[in-house]
């Protein structure tokens, strides 16, 4: 109805509903409508955190954080608001500077107890004084000892997926974006960063003030605190590290600048400024997190060659996906992870070709043929679309996200045409920029600037909801990998290998190689492979992790092997590595041999490890 052709029909009394009821309409789409929350006891709807203003101590000797979290709040209208807390004490809560009460209700495994503090319809602002506990999880307390240099403590965060709730009190939901700004005081001899904007350098007292101004998901707050160092790799990008490390972080990591550039020229500019990599303690429990502004990574990565740092490529591309457009609810992890490994390998062939990308793309193939096959008594399992209502978000994050979703990302692009599906996606993020999206939301995008616009029809339904991989997949091939095919089977049958045929092999290629030993591979085998390439004492982590796996699951004990395996699980605290090897063990029917390592490693280990391996070996300590 075209209202300016009817004006003359109506009352002014009905024209004031008219227009009042639109005005109120215009309001209301305003205000965010949040999905539902399984993991959060939130009700943003009705109550929700903007921004955080933090004031906290470090400190190390009682390994306690303790301060103050304020909050601007976005308040319809509402008597009390809810945030999530977990293993937290909470001295005292205030509304708009007044004294106020709060109820820590009935506490839960996983999500906590809700804090639920009492407001009025026009309180601005909340703000809590709380200390973490000793059972905190988001926190790592490492001693001396445990760190490179092993001269200083160290602590460090890993809040995904819903452990943020552990180490300030918060509405622990991906969908709840805030900006922040935070008072971080340390030891002096200390250097404090955050997934801010990063100090270069100590400063003399020990405080350090940060500021993130984009909004972003809590699961996203980080902290790390040690003896480190800062060293530029462009007027942008650049690594933080202990001194002993920092030297070998720089060189693995030259190559920062030139990922953020073949980024941008695929899917728009760089929308945080800064993008830094700190590498952690070998207990950091992840590859890497891409906490924005400062990547969080393992020190596994650090090969010397720069063989690993497609990690970084990876945590790079969550800027976009994950980071600037994120998954509305865990349910939708693919949208974070699928997208990102689709970005990554992008990323990784823009920079090194075309060769290693694929390499990387059918090693994520393997990866999730593997997973399926360990699903295949819950199929239901390897459905895009989640459902992890009762269950812990961290159920979600396997190869089903990462390379499923990667798949029906390159099959769609094999579709439409990689120029199209290029023009797409950069639109799709500029569209979405820092805002949440369910699977349905992007579903619907998908179908109304993509497929129909090109009448393409595709199975999305089947890919997203049903489980297994569909038929029209996109086939991923390699020339290299069929020549460490080759060079395997001529191996296997005795026939001598030139060392010019493995002495530029890359990571890949070498994973690939022990990867394929087949289930017939002796003992005699074994030695042999092992004599010729020493893979035994392999200093390449990744290369190291297969070999061992492979060394357990075919009961090879050469060459020192069984230590060198015990000493990697007590040194690396990388679950996917660590998880790996354990369920070997627990496979092959030594569980015995398992416990005894694990009894050793597991003060090692960060929570979110320790949690997987107590329940996959049924530890109780």
């Amino acid at each position: 109805m075209n209202i300016t052709k009817k004006v003359a029909l109506y009352s002014p009394l009905l024209l004031l509903l008219i227009f009042g009821c639109q005005t109120e309409t215009k309001d209301e789409k305003k205000t965010t409508n949040y999905a539902e929350e399984l993991h959060s006891y939130a009700k943003p709807n009705i109550s929700a955190i903007k921004h955080l203003n933090l004031d906290i101590t470090v400190d190390f000797k009682t390994e306690v954080i303790s301060g103050k979290a304020t909050y601007t709040i976005e308040n319809n209208n509402a008597s009390s608001i809810i945030l999530d807390s977990k293993f937290l004490k909470i001295d005292k809560v205030e509304a708009d500077g007044k004294e106020t009460t709060f109820k820590l209700g009935e506490f839960n495994e996983q999500l906590g107890q809700p804090l639920t503090i009492e407001i009025k319809n026009t309180t601005k602002t909340i703000a809590i004084s709380y200390r973490t506990t000793n059972k905190t999880e988001a926190l790592q307390w490492l001693t001396p000892q445990q760190t490179a240099d092993k001269k200083y403590p160290f602590l460090f965060t890993q809040g995904q997926a819903i452990l943020t709730r552990t180490w300030i009190p918060i509405q622990d939901s991906p969908q709840i974006r805030i900006t922040y700004d935070a008072t971080v005081k340390v030891p002096k001899e200390l250097m404090a960063v955050m997934s801010a904007e990063n100090p270069k350098a100590k400063t003399a007292d020990g405080v350090y003030s940060f500021k993130m101004k984009q909004p972003i998901s809590p699961y996203l707050m980080a902290l790390a605190v040690g003896d480190l160092e800062y060293k530029a790799v462009s007027e942008r990008t650049g690594v933080y590290a202990e001194k002993s490390m920092i030297e070998k972080a720089h060189f693995e990591f030259s190559d920062m600048e030139k990922m953020v550039i073949a980024a941008e020229n695929l899917y728009g500019d760089y929308d945080w400024e800064q993008f830094d990599v700190i590498v952690l303690p070998p207990s950091f429990p992840f590859g890497g997190m891409e906490n924005p502004r400062l990547t969080f990574a393992t020190p596994t990565v650090i090969a010397g060659d720069k063989s690993l740092t497609s990690l970084i490529a990876h945590e790079l591309a969550h800027s976009w996906s994950g980071n600037l457009v994120t998954n509305a609810t865990w349910n939708d992890f693919w949208l974070n992870e699928g997208f990102t490994v689709y970005f990554e390998i992008r990323i990784m062939e823009a920079v090194y070709g075309k060769d290693r990308a694929n390499m990387i793309a059918l090693i994520g193939r393997q990866d999730l043929d593997e997973e399926i096959e360990s699903f295949k008594d819950e199929p239901y399992r390897t459905k895009l679309k989640l459902d992890l209502k009762g269950k812990n978000p961290d159920d979600g994050m396997n190869s089903i996200a990462y390379d499923k979703g990667y798949l029906f990302l390159r099959t769609l692009e094999e579709t439409v045409g990689r120029e199209k599906f290029d023009i797409f996606l950069k639109d799709y993020f500029k569209t979405h920029a820092f805002s949440t999206i369910t699977t349905e939301k992007f579903l619907n995008y998908l179908n109304a600037n993509l497929l129909e616009p090109n009448n393409v029809i595709f199975n999305t339904e089947a890919w997203i909801y049903q489980p297994g991989i569909p038929t029209n997949q996109a086939i991923i091939t390699s020339n290299k990998f069929s020549n460490v095919e080759k060079t395997l089977h001529n191996f296997l049958e005795n026939v001598t290998i030139d060392d010019t045929l493995t002495k530029d092999w890359t990571t890949l290629e070498w994973v690939h190689f022990i990867r394929n030993f087949p289930e017939t591979m002796t003992n005699k085998d074994m030695t042999r492979f092992d004599e010729a390439f020493d893979l035994s004492s392999a200093t390449n982590s990744h290369i190291a992790m297969v070999w061992f796996e492979q060394a357990i699951n075919l009961d090879y004990h050469g060459n020192n092997v069984d230590q060198n395996i015990e000493d990697f699980l007590i040194r690396v605290g990388r679950r996917w590595y660590v998880n790996t090897l354990f369920k070997a063990f627990e496979k092959n029917g030594k569980t015995e041999e398992a416990l005894a390592i694990y009894k050793k490693s597991r003060a090692n280990y960060h929570s979110v490890t320790a949690n997987t391996i107590d329940e996959l070996l049924n530890y109780n300590q």
